[in-house]
């Protein structure tokens, strides 16, 4: 669930009730439909089809304030003016160890991705993990010490969980789902209202690389490559960010959908345009062949310890600076900026002079990445 609806539909000055009403509905119009009567993969990979499920199903039957912003977490206030922020995440990814990480390393480093994104300082995880009748000990053993790892690097703590088994052949081994919880510092807004024509648009380093390591780690689509997944908390890097560019308007971390997606839904969210620049999108030579080979487009495919970030002109070169002092953040660039038309669309200018429209993802081309 990833999109500010609700602070986009309630940005500016005061509305009417029946203003913010038609706002909602116009913006519903706008957001795929649900047309298919079975679930199916593409409904997992974080584009039109996820999209779609989740408006038609979870945000209908759920509906309420919290939900209603889709945010990668929600935002609490709490007695005494702190806020806490929430996010929940399930992890399927096959294989279950890939190149980079495993399939512990991303139940820790997703949920507190996604806490850093509506700007939560990450403090405490839960894990649930639903176990395969027959699957190895030691493999098991072997996970959550990465878990373990992962959440000492990140100083965090797993301070409960839950265990179910299921008959052999009904899990595909293993599968995890993790919650966290963070304080948000007071006087941290990052929301898709906040954004401006002429701000503009950074990532914290390369796109596309987890995707692409996780496919290659399958073995059966006969390439090869030195590739490795990007699986890291950016909590750090995050807060680097925000003391060096604390006009920062909003954040989102590039998974499922990558880049492509992403950019869609804050188009959507802000009602303005996204221009991107393809001369400065950073994609590894391997990851650029890679997705040659398959035909796919970089802008689509996720990864696990990256984000974009909208800042404002004028904190542009002190935030590129303090991302690259910091480990994980030696590539950040400038991708592209803000502008007012067209109208909640993402455009890319190609390397050749010429102009595109970027959808948000179709279909499912790597399914289980995550």
């Amino acid at each position: 669930m990833t999109e500010h609806v609700a602070e986009y539909l309630s940005s500016g000055p005061s509305f009417r009730e029946g203003e913010v009403i038609e706002r909602i509905e116009a913006f519903r119009r706008r957001r795929p439909r649900l047309r298919d009567t079975v679930v199916t993969l593409a409904h997992g990979a974080g584009g039109k089809s996820s999209a779609a499920l989740v408006d038609a199903v979870f945000v209908e039957a759920f509906r309420n304030p919290h939900l209603d912003s889709l945010g990668d977490g929600a935002v609490i206030d709490l007695p005494g003016g702190r806020r806490i922020a929430f996010s929940t995440d399930s992890f399927v990814v096959q294989p279950l160890r890939f190149p980079g990480g495993s399939i512990g390393h991303l139940a820790v480093h997703g949920t507190l991705n996604d806490l850093a994104m509506v700007g939560a300082v990450p403090s405490w995880l839960t894990a649930a993990f639903v176990l395969e009748e027959g699957f190895p000990i030691a493999d098991l053993k072997d996970i959550v010490a990465d878990m373990a790892s992962a959440a000492r690097a990140a100083s965090v703590q797993i301070v409960t969980g839950d265990t179910k088994v299921v008959p052999r052949g009904a899990a595909d081994g293993l599968y995890i789902t993790t919650a966290g919880a963070g304080l948000v510092p007071a006087g941290r807004e990052l929301t898709a209202d906040k954004v401006l024509p002429g701000d503009r648009l950074l990532v914290s380093g390369t796109i596309g690389d987890h995707g692409m390591a996780v496919m290659l780690a399958r073995g059966d689509l006969a390439i090869e490559a030195d590739i490795e997944s990007d699986t890291a908390s950016v909590s750090g890097l995050v807060e680097s960010l925000l003391a060096a560019a604390p006009s920062t308007r909003w954040l989102r971390d590039p998974t499922r959908g990558g880049v492509g997606t992403v950019c869609n839904e804050l188009a959507q969210a802000s009602g303005l345009a996204v221009v991107l620049e393809e001369n400065r999108l950073p994609v590894r030579p391997e990851v650029a062949g890679a997705c040659e080979m398959l035909g796919i487009d970089p802008l689509y495919v996720a990864n696990e310890g990256k984000f974009l970030a909208v800042v404002a002109p004028a904190e542009v070169d002190a935030a590129l600076a303090a991302l690259r002092a910091q480990p994980g953040g030696g590539e950040a660039i400038e991708i592209g900026r803000i502008a007012e038309e067209p109208e909640a669309t993402v455009v890319l200018r190609t390397a050749f002079g010429g102009t595109r429209i970027v959808d948000m993802l179709v279909g499912d081309p790597l399914p289980r990445i995550c």
